[in-house]
């Protein structure tokens, strides 16, 4: 299977801007597809991912638990970000950029031709490396703006969405008297505690994290690990990150790639339980790039 769609570039996550081309995922089929399926909440299998003629990720199969953390590893240019950006085709939205293989949520191919994009981006949620709030537009209108391009228009509902997705963000008691004040007069960390606020109000099942605390000061990168850890017994979350010890902290699974030496591409070294990747790995490249040997 290879895919080429015309769709343009979403920079929030949230699943808005992408043309509909299709019906949404069936909710009666989606029901019972997961039953089949319910130690999988996303399943890639033999994943290959280009820019153009040239491959970015190579033969990727992996699967990720439901309700859990897995960590996304490897040196910079082994394809972790294209990774995730493919698990909820936002790859496609680059020019040229296709894939091939398979990827399953509950069960369902996401790439398949009945499968609507922006159902998929609702359902599989993005929060990137540098906090992207809408900057003019209100903290409240931030966190329920998924909603209301989605059609939603009942005040009630929108306020109730609004303080719980802030309070599951971590954010509630420190803007709740000042929600009309713009996103963008933030400090970085609660910015970033916004987006996570925005990409869960419209309650997806899988949030991805690409480096979500890399531009962070310590203290708000605490937080946002604290976040990462609540917020996995009601979401799938899968987070790349470069730094080790945040991977040991947070996450259950850690799957760690890496850059063939023929074609360049990012390929799958080894994946595992947390504990067993970072003090005893299968493979000597895996030891060797988490002791700091090359990376």
């Amino acid at each position: 299977m290879t895919l080429m769609t015309d769709q343009t570039t979403d920079t929030t996550g949230i699943g808005t801007s992408a043309v509909p081309r299709s019906r949404p995922i069936d909710v009666a089929d989606r029901a019972e597809v997961a039953v089949e399926h319910a130690g999988v909440a996303v399943d890639i299998d033999r994943l290959d991912a280009f820019y153009g003629t040239h491959r970015v990720l190579r033969d990727i199969t992996l699967e990720v638990p439901p309700n859990s953390v897995t960590a996304i590893i490897g040196p910079s240019g082994c394809g972790k970000s294209t990774l995730i950006r493919c698990l909820n085709r936002m790859h496609e939205v680059t020019p040229r950029a296709r894939v091939t293989g398979r990827v399953q949520l509950d069960g369902e191919d996401i790439y398949g031709q009945d499968v609507d994009p922006v159902v998929i981006r609702q359902r599989i949620g993005m929060v990137f490396q540098r906090p992207n709030p809408f900057p003019t537009m209100s903290i409240y209108d931030n966190v329920v703006a998924g909603l209301k391009l989605a059609g939603v228009r009942d005040r009630s509902l929108l306020d109730e969405v609004a303080e719980r997705s802030l309070r599951r963000a971590a954010l509630w008691d420190e803007v709740r008297d000042k929600l009309s004040a713009p996103g963008g007069a933030l400090s970085g960390g609660q910015q970033q505690r916004l987006c996570i606020a925005r990409a869960i109000a419209v309650e997806p099942e899988v949030i991805l994290m690409d480096e979500p605390a890399s531009a962070l000061d310590p203290m708000s990168t605490l937080k946002i690990e604290e976040l990462i850890d609540s917020l996995r017994a009601s979401y799938t979350i899968v987070i790349v990150t470069h730094n080790m010890q945040q991977a040991a902290r947070v996450s259950d699974r850690t799957a760690f790639l890496t850059v063939g030496e023929e074609d360049r591409a990012g390929y799958l070294v080894e994946e595992g339980p947390t504990p067993q990747i970072f003090t005893n790995p299968r493979r000597q490249l895996t030891e060797d790039y988490i002791s700091g040997r090359f990376g």
